[in-house]
């Protein structure tokens, strides 16, 4: 290589006093992290990571001594101020998440916002990141997609939120825990029917990557006779247009009904119609008292 183009390369990579850089780290397989990451995680002052003990088998495999700070969901207040200062003074840090880009579905969002309002540098040092991973992977439209991350927890939450999305026409990425997946599902065909396509990603990128493309219905079959394993990306379809929409040729009372049968109440049904259908919930309301 020319040796003024590699001074120029090496000129652009340095790493910075006072910037916050946010290092994506593999998601399954070491061997994709990047050059540019592992040089800035052995040259930054210190590393900023969800939990030290992940990030610390990490930096131990790539031969690089770091002192480093925790900074999670739960500390990211007091954490962040002290990363914050710290980076005011002059030093450099890498904010790493157990696996993939920080800040997404992650506190790291929280930190770079602290840093604007502080008026630090923040750069990214780009790589893996499960969503889109699963996303390429998943044979669905990928043209145009919404990233949702976790549905709620709780069971009403979980099926409100299904319901909103429900209308949604482009390809949704959801991350869900092994032991809420078969909840989700069962929610999900529920709200969205038997025939919605989905992708279910688990162990991205590991010797037991798996990928299984199916519908709504497929799935919650195949989980009943088969425990879910380690973290998913779900990459679930977009609804068809709205004049193919599943209650195109059903009745207000019909509508209502529909999600009644599904598990909710009559006023969540009533909300769940007014959303598919554009109006507003006094309008289902109205047509109701009718009946």
């Amino acid at each position: 290589m020319n040796n003024s183009v590699y001074q120029s390369a090496e000129e652009k990579n340095k790493v910075l006093p006072g910037v916050l850089y946010l290092v994506a780290t593999p998601i399954g397989n070491l061997a994709d992290l990047s050059e540019r990451a592992e040089k800035v995680l052995r040259e930054v002052d210190f590393v900023a990571c969800e939990d030290t003990r992940n990030s610390m088998k990490l930096l131990t495999l790539l031969g690089i001594s770091k002192p480093v700070i925790s900074y999670f969901e739960h500390n990211k207040t007091a954490k962040g101020r002290e990363i914050a200062e710290r980076l005011q003074s002059g030093q450099s840090c890498a904010l790493v998440t157990d696996a993939g880009t920080p800040a997404i579905s992650d506190p790291g969002e929280d930190l770079v916002r602290l840093c604007a309002e502080y008026g630090i540098t923040v750069t990214s040092v780009p790589g893996c990141c499960a969503a889109i991973t699963a996303l390429i992977l998943s044979g669905l439209p990928t043209g145009k997609f919404v990233f949702e991350g976790f549905l709620p927890s709780d069971k009403k939450g979980r099926q409100q939120r299904i319901s909103e999305l429900a209308r949604e026409e482009r390809t949704l990425i959801l991350y869900e825990a092994p032991h809420r997946l078969q909840d989700s599902l069962s929610d999900m065909e529920a709200s969205l029917g038997k025939d919605r396509p989905i992708a279910l990603c688990r162990e991205l990128t590991k010797r037991n990557e798996e990928i299984m493309r199916t519908t709504l219905a497929g799935a919650v079959a195949h989980y009943k006779t088969t425990d879910p394993r380690g973290e998913y990306v779900l990459i679930l379809g977009g609804a068809k247009p709205k004049g193919e929409m599943f209650f195109a040729e059903m009745t207000i009372p019909e509508h209502v009904a529909f999600y009644e049968q599904n598990g909710l109440s009559r006023m969540d049904a009533m909300k769940a119609a007014a959303r598919d259908r554009g109006v507003g919930k006094s309008d289902i309301y109205k047509e109701m008292q009718k009946k």
